[in-house]
């Protein structure tokens, strides 16, 4: 019941990374009919364009065997080098066809699926002799579908070869009379018509049968939405882990702008929220941002600021433009050249007459 309970939940579509998992499981689209009509459209081929060719180069061997039957050695050797012969003699005839034909049945697996290497339809498994499992294989749907297209092939077989011969029956009757050498090429033509027909006929079974096997094999792919889920945590990451890891990068990126917050030469804030401490040496191309936070980060800056003697200089608008145009470690854009430099002299003034009154 679980089972069937999770089947019922997997509506959604599938993924692409649940896709290439099937594949790599071993789990294609597989279409038996298919490979049925590439095998027999391949030997129909063959047929019609090597029959000729392979029906002398094996008559001609054969005939001048029988011919000089009373040549042949009948002791061991003799023997062997006969059976080598006939061998060389069928392998050079038949080569060809059947290379066609074993091509043949290889294309009509790769127009389904790429090629694919997994053991894994080999592994054990309980579902295969599950009496549960067997009950669905035998009325589930496949089997269904097997039926339907079973019974189809028969009756389109039957029709198509009644089609063909029906009219052909007079001549049929009348081949009893034919010279044995006329027989050849009459049920030679018969043969190849029936043989058309029938590649027609199965290329839409083949065609249905692709189509439902598809469809049959993307529903089996199909997720729930608990497997959507899972798979992306995988993918991109559990939420809680990633929290976590944010938390770590910013409380060290918060412990680092404290340890530098000493090193600034003013910091620029807004009382209630914000604060960015800026540093700037003379050489220095343009002003660093080595700190900057809102609320309580903003207040540590100041507390700290405060404790190292650093200027704190009141500018609403400034400091949050600055905070959300800068990051930590960068210099301060253009625009903010003139409004900075105009703060940065006043501190660096302020220090100057601090330091001539102590001087004094």
């Amino acid at each position: 019941m679980a089972d069937e309970d999770d089947s019922d939940d997997k509506q959604l579509d599938p993924s692409q990374k649940r896709l290439d998992q099937a594949l790599e499981r071993g789990d294609v689209v597989k279409s038996q009919e298919i490979n049925t009509w590439f095998v027999i459209a391949a030997g129909t081929l063959v047929i019609s364009n090597f029959g000729g060719s392979v029906s002398i180069g094996i008559l001609v061997p054969m005939r001048n065997l029988l011919a000089n039957a009373w040549m042949i050695h009948t002791d061991g050797p003799g023997l062997m080098q006969l059976a080598k012969s006939l061998m060389y003699t069928v392998v050079s005839a038949l080569g060809m066809p059947i290379f066609m034909l074993m091509l043949a049945a290889v294309a009509a697996n790769l127009v389904q699926h790429r090629l694919v290497w997994s053991g894994e339809p080999l592994k054990p498994s309980f579902s295969k002799i599950s009496p549960m499992s067997g009950f669905k294989r035998i009325f589930g749907k496949q089997a269904a579908a097997n039926f339907g297209k079973g019974l189809f092939k028969v009756i389109a077989l039957g029709a198509v070869m009644t089609a063909i011969l029906w009219p052909e029956r007079m001549r049929m009757e009348a081949m009893e009379h034919f010279d044995p050498s006329m027989l050849l090429g009459v049920t030679n033509s018969l043969t190849m018509h029936l043989l058309g027909a029938v590649v027609a006929m199965l290329a839409v079974v083949a065609i249905l049968d692709y189509v439902f096997q598809y469809r049959t094999w993307y529903d089996r792919q199909k997720m729930s939405q608990q497997e959507m889920k899972e798979e992306f945590k995988q993918s991109e990451g559990d939420p809680h882990i990633k929290g976590r890891i944010r938390q770590i990068r910013m409380a060290r990126m918060k412990k680092r702008m404290m340890a530098a917050v000493p090193k600034a030469s003013v910091i620029i804030t807004n009382p209630t929220h914000y604060s960015v401490a800026l540093q700037y040496e003379r050489g220095m191309a343009a002003p660093l941002c080595v700190a900057k936070g809102v609320d309580n980060i903003a207040f540590k800056i100041r507390e700290i600021a405060r404790e190292h003697d650093i200027p704190i200089v009141e500018n609403v608008p400034l400091a949050r433009s600055l905070y959300a145009a800068v990051d930590v470690d960068e210099e301060i854009p253009v625009e903010h050249y003139q409004a900075v430099a105009e703060i940065i002299g006043y501190v660096m003034g302020l220090k100057r007459n601090l330091s001539g009154r102590r001087a004094s």
